[in-house]
């Protein structure tokens, strides 16, 4: 088998965040859901933005945040998602190549635009998202270079691409590959909404192609459909569900799930929270960078702890410091 030269390959969502503080009763009178991800069209997108007060963009997407992460920590990075050639798509592409992670999807050259993320930040650093996912709903499986997956230790799926039919053709593709050249796939839930939609195609890739689960504590358990997090643990251990699941906790930390041990490791400390945008998709960075450099579990759970606290303090869902730097 040949040695694998890239550290993580993701598939996800290419979108220019747009973010902007607001308050609880601003997302009242937009019948916005604190805490959750919406998907809305462009009418609904437009909406929005034109009721936003100043904001900042930044290239996001949720797997694309995750390999920044990567990359920033010195690892060797890859992702496919799907822009338009428009303003925003020659700005995602610049942005995430200027972090050191190779992007070569072809550019759609018409129908949606690049996909924007509306992200409503409010005092207690919770972020509300609502996404126009338009040209991102258009990554088919022939965008996907079986060549590069096969090359990359880790894929890494984001759940909230499980909707449009093509995308989940290229997720399925992805996976097969990594299969194929006998490598790992890692997945991310995203969001409760997401497994409430997609609960059943979520519990098969668990349970088959699965190598390494990340999910909050919510997450998990809506996907086992059970009330406590001890209950979720039980089907991940003793119903030999996944060989790994990452248990993000908040402010607790989080919890390492194996068939044969559980590993709590507490978060890393941060000053000032200012806004909890990314912190999922940078965890799932430090964890993945660990397990391609070969650490241990905890270590893995102590980088991506370090990553989270990184990105939650400041503006954005990507980090303004080298993590390399903070080891």
């Amino acid at each position: 088998m040949t040695a694998p030269t890239i550290d993580v390959v993701a598939l996800g969502s290419a979108i220019v965040d747009v973010l902007a503080t607001a308050q609880d009763t601003d997302l009242e009178a937009r019948g916005l859901v604190k805490g959750t991800m919406a998907l809305v069209d462009a009418v609904r997108a437009d909406e929005l933005y034109a009721g936003m007060g100043p904001a900042v963009e930044a290239s996001g997407g949720s797997a694309a945040n995750t390999v920044a992460g990567v990359a920033s920590f010195g690892g060797t990075a890859a992702f496919i998602g799907k822009v338009r050639d428009d303003q925003l798509g020659a700005v995602f592409a610049h942005d995430i190549r200027a972090v050191g992670v190779s992007f070569a999807t072809e550019a759609a050259t018409t129908g949606p635009a690049t996909a924007r993320c509306l992200v409503f930040v409010t005092e207690d650093a919770q972020r509300t998202m609502t996404t126009y996912l338009g040209a991102a709903t258009g990554l088919g499986p022939g965008d996907v270079d079986t060549g590069v997956v096969a090359a990359a230790r880790y894929t890494y799926l984001e759940g909230y691409l499980w909707d449009p039919p093509e995308a989940i053709e290229a997720l399925r593709t992805a996976m097969s590959a990594a299969s194929d050249a006998g490598r790992q796939v890692a997945l991310s839930l995203s969001d409760p909404f997401c497994v409430d939609r997609h609960r059943k195609d979520f519990l098969g890739l668990v349970d088959d192609h699965v190598d390494v689960l990340f999910a909050n504590e919510v997450e998990i358990m809506s996907l086992f459909e059970v009330s406590s997090l001890p209950e979720a643990i039980d089907e991940v251990q003793r119903r030999g569900r996944c060989g790994l699941a990452a248990i993000t906790l908040g402010a607790l930390g989080s919890t390492i799930v194996t068939p044969d041990a559980t590993i709590d490791c507490p978060a890393s400390p941060v000053e000032h929270v200012v806004d909890t945008t990314g912190a999922g998709d940078l965890y799932a960075a430090g964890f993945l960078h660990g397990l391609a450099s070969g650490a241990g579990l905890m270590r893995c759970a102590e980088l991506g702890s370090l990553a989270a606290a990184e990105v939650i303090s400041h503006l954005g869902a990507r980090p303004q410091v080298a993590l390399a730097t903070l080891l």
